[in-house]
C-alpha cells in the first residue's frame, strides 16, 4: 500500500494512490501515478504550491519502487478559502513520465 510520494525528496503523504501504464504517442511505455493528499492552509499550503509551481519533478514512491522524471498532467485543489487559519483541503495531482 502507498502512503507517501517524494516529489524532488519531499514526502507527501498520501491518502489515495493509483498507478497505472500508458502508451505515448511513439509507442513507449510511461508511467502515471494520480494521487490525492490533504494540505493545512498557510506555510504547508505555500510551501506545496511552491514546489507544485516547478511542474517538473524527481518523482519516487518506494513502496513500488518506482522512480522517473515526472510532470504534471492534471492538478486541482478543494482550498476555497485559503485565508483562514487551518483549513484543510485535498490536493490532486497526476504526474507522468517523461518530464
Amino acid at each position: 500500500m502507498v502512503t507517501e510520494v517524494y516529489l524532488n525528496d519531499v514526502s507527501i503523504p498520501v491518502i489515495s494512490f493509483k498507478s497505472e501504464q500508458i502508451e505515448s504517442s511513439e509507442g513507449k511505455s510511461l508511467t502515471k501515478i494520480t494521487f490525492d493528499f490533504k494540505v493545512r492552509s498557510g506555510e504547508e499550503y505555500h510551501k506545496i504550491t511552491t514546489l507544485l509551481y516547478k511542474m517538473n519533478f524527481d518523482v519516487r514512491v518506494p513502496a513500488q519502487e518506482v522512480e522517473f522524471k515526472g510532470t504534471i498532467q492534471n492538478y486541482s485543489t478543494s482550498f476555497t478559502n485559503l485565508y483562514e487559519e487551518n483549513n484543510v483541503g485535498v490536493f490532486h495531482l497526476q504526474l507522468i513520465e517523461g518530464a
